[in-house]
Formats: C-alpha cells, structure tokens, sequence
C-alpha cells in the first residue's frame, strides 16, 4: 500500500494537527522501511542518525499521535515493546509470523480466514470488522 506524503498530510490537517519536520522525518523512516514493524526505540536510533535533535520523547508522542490519527498501527508482538507499522484503509488482508528466538516479524498475506469470517456472520449476524492473527514459532534462520 502507497503511503504519501500528501495523503498523510491531509490526514493530519483534517485532525487539525500540522506535519512538522520531527513528524515529517518520522514518517520518512516508514515509508524507508515499510516492511518493517518498528518500536520507539527503533524509530529513535533510525532518527537520531541524521537528527539528533529530536529526542526519545518526541518519538513517543509522536508515534501515539500517529496511531491515535489511525496513520500507524500499534501492536503487541508479546516482546515487551510496542511496534507499529503503516495502518490499512482497505481491509485486513495480513498477518505476522513472529519468531521465538530472534524476534523477527514477517508478514504473511495470504487471508485464508474469510471462509470462517462469512461461517461466523452467517451463525451469528455478527459483523466483522478486523481481525488479528499472529503466528510464533521460529524462522529459517533460526531452526
């Protein structure tokens, strides 16, 4: 999914929040990295690099005004630490595998539970919306 500027820009304006240069730098590093799923302390060791003036803090409040905005997704891999990747308009369609011993996170994207989602709504009248499934265990790398 195509993340620009604008688009996000927009997005901030009609919160009546303003892209500044901390938030633009921050966002960059996503759109750098869109495959990854970053924490804070991620973020700010990436930032720091060619912005030193920008603290931890800021990258705190920030990333909340991003997921808060419905920008980034914050989640919980089970390692402590909340990581965040670029939140989906369109609907659910991936998922993570997340390995025990390096804490790699891969995503999958294949949605295979559309058949149990349809089972669901048909028993229960019960519209789905998103879902989240994470899968652990250990990478190639790791095995």
């Amino acid at each position: 999914m195509e993340h620009t500027l604008e688009a996000l820009k927009q997005k901030l304006y009609d919160k009546e929040y303003k892209l500044t240069p901390q938030r633009r730098v921050i966002l960059g590093i996503f759109a750098e990295n869109p495959e990854k799923h970053l924490s804070a302390e991620e973020v700010y060791d990436m930032v720091k690099k060619t912005n030193p003036e920008i603290g931890l803090a800021t990258v705190y409040r920030t990333l909340d005004l991003f997921a808060e905005l419905d920008i980034l997704q914050k989640m919980d891999f089970g390692d402590g630490r909340g990581r965040y990747e670029f939140s989906e308009s369109e609907v659910h369609h991936h998922h993570h595998l997340i390995c025990l011993k390096c804490a790699s996170v891969t995503e999958f994207t294949d949605d295979l539970l559309e058949s149990l989602e349809n089972a669901i709504r048909e028993k229960t009248s019960f519209e789905i919306v998103d879902h989240e499934l994470k899968f652990y265990g250990y990478c190639h790398k790791c095995r």
